[in-house]
């Protein structure tokens, strides 16, 4: 049971908290690439500030405040240039790094007094990997994004699904470290909300946590599995220091300040054997709601639909004085014990967890993968076909054509058929 300021050391993340400063040392995925096909600018939020995210006419990005400093106009509502972002209002321009480049009517009237070299545009430094677009709002030297290896992989169909989540980004991640919550979360309530009354799944006998570099790996047996399930030789993986891997896909709960929460799923299908050699061209963004827009009600028919419930359940803020932690959340002690190890790490001038500044290393950065051939190496269209319909008795929702969230685009479910063959 933590006290009320050990909370909130935890789960504010404004500039200055010392879980700011420590989640700032990481680049974090804020939007896809492909978003910037369809407009130039995006207003953002991230730890508390108020950002605008763009692609000029060059295909550069930047991240800068959101309001210009001549007369705090908003710049996403600003237009692009071959560099940089233009302010709307009185055309003020500015580079990705927070350079002022160009005052008209200064520039005209007084361009002895280079007035627009004092201004300066907060601005802080992005790049595309993997179809996503990271940020990072730390000190120099900034690490290296990560280089995860599903990012390296061929031959496969990927798909980015945001939701906006109300509440405290650290009760989103505290879920990536609990494996108990599957047999009742995801796999009994499934059945309830269902109409059925089991037979309930199979309960959980045995936990396993281990520390690695990059995180976290829990492990488990359940009454139908044994010590050579994969689940316990290889376990799943809360990733640090805000996301969940599961192999197929990644989930980052990402902080837009201390009530809300910017979900980003990067889902990964490999393609059947049969429709190799196969390259995404573009790489397909959408937004997942998570209410009913009817009854007012959270969505609760998909797997993530069901985590949110979770979360926002336990309040915008989580209230942890009022907890009784039992022998199932030890992996969650593990991971608050490990940020108060880091917070302190940040304070003493020191890298936290997990950072990468090899480039050697990061050309691609191995994880705990269950199945890693047949996402290395693909499965023919029969297996396919096959791992989805034992999916569908497994996982609940897997019946879906996309389990993970609700309201898969047609065009995007039509691209992934396509793609599989299907």
């Amino acid at each position: 049971m933590l006290s009320a300021e050990e909370n909130q050391r935890l789960t504010r993340v404004g500039p200055g908290t010392p879980m700011g400063e420590l989640m700032r040392r990481y680049w974090h995925p804020i939007a896809a690439a492909s978003e910037f096909d369809d407009y130039a600018t995006k207003p953002v939020r991230l730890m508390g500030e108020d950002l605008v995210l763009y692609r000029d006419r060059s295909g550069t990005y930047g991240l800068v405040d959101r309001h210009c400093p001549h007369r705090r106009a908003d710049l996403s509502y600003g237009f692009v240039e071959d560099c940089g972002l233009r302010c709307s209002y009185h055309g003020w321009l500015f580079d990705e790094i927070g350079n002022c480049l160009h005052q008209p009517y200064e520039d005209v009237v007084s361009p002895e007094s280079r007035f627009k070299e004092r201004i300066h545009l907060k601005a802080y430094p992005v790049e595309e990997k993997a179809g996503l677009l990271w940020v990072y709002l730390g000190p120099q030297p900034a690490p290296l994004v990560p280089t995860w290896e599903p990012f390296t992989w061929d031959n496969g169909f990927v798909q980015i699904v945001f939701s906006e989540i109300p509440c405290n980004w650290l009760q989103c991640q505290e879920n990536s470290i609990d494996p108990v919550h599957f047999e009742w979360l995801h796999a009994n309530w499934s059945k309830v909300l269902q109409g059925t009354s089991g037979p309930y799944a199979a309960t959980h006998l045995r936990l396993a946590f281990d520390e690695f570099e990059y995180g976290y790996v829990y492990r488990r047996i359940t009454e139908d599995t044994d010590e050579t399930n994969p689940l316990w030789t290889t376990g799943r993986v809360c990733l640090w220091p805000n996301a969940l891997f599961t192999g197929s896909h990644f989930e980052w709960r990402v902080p837009v300040d201390d009530e809300n929460t910017l979900s980003v799923n990067w889902a990964f299908a490999r393609v059947p054997t049969d429709q190799e050699p196969y390259k995404q061209d573009r790489i397909p963004y959408w937004h997942s709601p998570i209410k009913d827009e009817k009854t007012g009600r959270w969505i609760t028919s998909h797997i993530m639909n069901q985590d949110f419930v979770a979360w926002v359940g336990q309040g915008v803020n989580s209230d942890r004085t009022q907890e009784h932690l039992g022998r199932s959340d030890r992996g969650v002690t593990l991971i608050r014990k490990q940020f108060v190890r880091d917070m302190n790490s940040v304070a003493e001038g020191r890298d936290p967890k997990g950072l990468i500044r090899d480039p050697e290393l990061n050309h691609c950065v191995e994880l705990p993968i269950i199945g890693r051939e047949k996402y290395k190496d693909g499965i023919t269209r029969e297996e396919l076909l096959r791992h989805r319909a034992q999916n569908a008795e497994l996982i609940p929702g897997a019946n879906v054509d996309f389990p993970w969230q609700v309201g898969q685009p047609d065009e995007v479910r039509k691209a992934y058929a396509e793609a599989m063959g299907l």
